[in-house]
Order: C-alpha cells, then structure tokens, then sequence
C-alpha cells in the first residue's frame, strides 16, 4: 500500500510560521506545511510574507513557501526572493478566490489567462533547480478554464498539483465537485492532491480515487490533533502553550497579544459558548480565565 501524502493548506492570518511549528512539534502526521502566499505589494515583495519564510524560522518544519502572482514577471520576482532565502522548492498559487487577489488577476483569477500562464511556465523552465507545485481551482467562472489549462499545466515541471474543486468565484459555498476533480485527474499527467472540507483522512478512500494525497485547511484548524492518535485535550493545551508563549514574548499590550491568539481559537471546534468567552476577552486576564474553562470541560467535547 502506498503512503498517502499529507499537506497542511495556507491561511493567511492562522498559519504563520509560529502556528506551523506548534503543529509540528506538538501533533505532527503532515508531510509539508505549506506558507500563506507572499506577494507583490507596491512593486515590491512583502517583506512581512518574507519574514514569515525565513528558513531560520521554519528550521526543522518541512514548509513549502507559496506565492501568489499575476504574471510572469512578477512571479519571477517573487522566485528570486525566495531563492535568496535557500529555498528550492515554491509553491504557486492559482486557486486564491478573495475578490482583491481576482480582480488582479491572481489567485483563481489567473485561469482566465492562459498567456500569463505561458509566461509562467517560461519562468518555471528557466529554472530547474526549483521543484515546483500548483494549487488551483476548476475556474474562475466556469470549469472549462481549468480544463483550458491542463496543456500548459502538463509542459509544467511540477512535484503535483493541489485541485480544489470548486469555482473561484463560489468562494467557499457549495460543495466540492468531486466528479469535475476526476475529469481533470484523467487528464492531468501530474499526481494530484485533493484539497477541499477535508475533515478526515481515511486511507482507503483516497486511494480509491488514485491520488497522491490531500491537503486539509480549515478541517485541521479546527480540530489540529485529527491526524494523530493523541487527546485532543493533550494537543490543545500543548499547541497553545507554544502560541501564547510567541505572542507573549514578541508582542506589545493585551490588544496586540489578544488579535494574535483570537485566531488560534476562531476555526477550533469547540463549544460556541466557550469560543465567544475566549474572543470577546478584552484582557489577557479575562481572556486566561477563558481558557482555562475551555480545558477544564474539554472531555465533554
């Protein structure tokens, strides 16, 4: 039987390099965490998405840095910054759906594109050094643009392709397309991973639809211990020693500290009335007396 791949999706504002690590040393079961996308902003690369890569950061994570482009010029750059840090091994992100990233032409808006596309695949092959990846949706209006694609996306020296199948501009409404994901599959010459509300990973039944793995995004935050044989008490309490800890140590004032654990908490699969304590904690004081209610009653969970 062969091993089923496992990623860890991006989300910008959950996923950053502290959360990866916590993940990483507190539950583990992923194979490659994969970054928010670093971008362009006023003709630069952000150097907060750099800050977020650095490899000293990431040391002893498997992390895949991800970028977000709308052409090939600007993917070139952004390759360059990442091959300055060591990195060798980019993700592209052609599925983002957030309307200012489509309207660019980036994210799921490129599968409009098909020449920037072919400008990006010039720069890939100008670069052999980097084993690539792609994630992407079926279209952005309709899934013929997915399939439009899929020569371009072939001629791609890629280490696979991540398909969500939905429609960019559904967002995240609707269910998945599982049907739409096997026709691009048949055609596809690359293995493909399967992203899109996996709560689950149930060997037997990926394999039974010949992928090389799946990526879980909003399904791991909300219950971050699904991959692993341990108490899901056991990974709370340990994975958030570790993010109060940064968020402490780096942050100034209860506001600041506050922004940054609110999100550990937003997608967690715990009790409503429980979450909205922990979120609407004005102070770290009120916000620890949360806390510490949540792990008191977790066995009811």
């Amino acid at each position: 039987m062969k091993e089923l791949y496992i990623a860890s999706a991006p989300l910008h504002g959950y996923t950053d390099c502290v959360y990866r690590r916590a993940h990483r040393e507190c539950v583990g079961g992923v194979d490659e965490y994969y970054t928010p996308f670093v971008r362009m902003e006023k003709g630069e690369v952000r150097r907060k998405d750099l800050r977020d890569t650095d490899p000293e950061r990431n040391a002893g994570v498997p992390t895949v840095p991800q970028v977000i482009a709308r052409d090939g010029d600007e993917f070139a750059r952004l390759c360059d910054a990442l091959q300055e840090q060591g990195w060798g091994r980019i993700d592209l992100n052609m599925g983002c759906p957030f309307p200012m990233q489509v309207k660019a032409g980036r994210g799921s808006g490129l599968l409009q594109h098909p020449d920037r596309v072919e400008e990006i695949l010039g720069e890939m092959l100008r670069r052999p050094e980097v084993a690539f990846s792609v994630k992407m949706r079926l279209g952005q209006e309709c899934e013929e643009e997915g399939l439009a694609l899929l020569p371009l996306v072939n001629a791609m020296p890629l280490v696979h392709v991540t398909l969500h199948p939905r429609l960019g501009r559904q967002q995240y409404k609707g269910e998945p397309d599982r049907e739409a994901f096997r026709r691009f599959r048949e055609g596809c010459r690359h293995g493909m991973v399967y992203n899109g509300d996996v709560l689950e990973v149930k060997v037997d039944e990926w394999e039974s639809e010949n992928v090389k793995g799946v990526m879980l995004g909003r399904g791991l935050l909300a219950r971050p211990w699904t991959l692993v044989d341990k108490e899901p008490r056991e990974v709370l309490v340990e994975m958030h020693a570790k993010v109060y800890r940064h968020a402490v140590d780096t942050l100034c004032g209860d506001s600041q500290i506050l922004s940054r654990l609110h999100a550990f908490w937003e997608y967690l699969d715990v009790p409503h009335r429980q979450k909205k304590a922990v979120m609407k904690a004005g102070t770290l004081r009120r916000y620890d007396e949360a806390v510490a209610a949540i792990f008191r009653s977790f066995a009811c969970l």
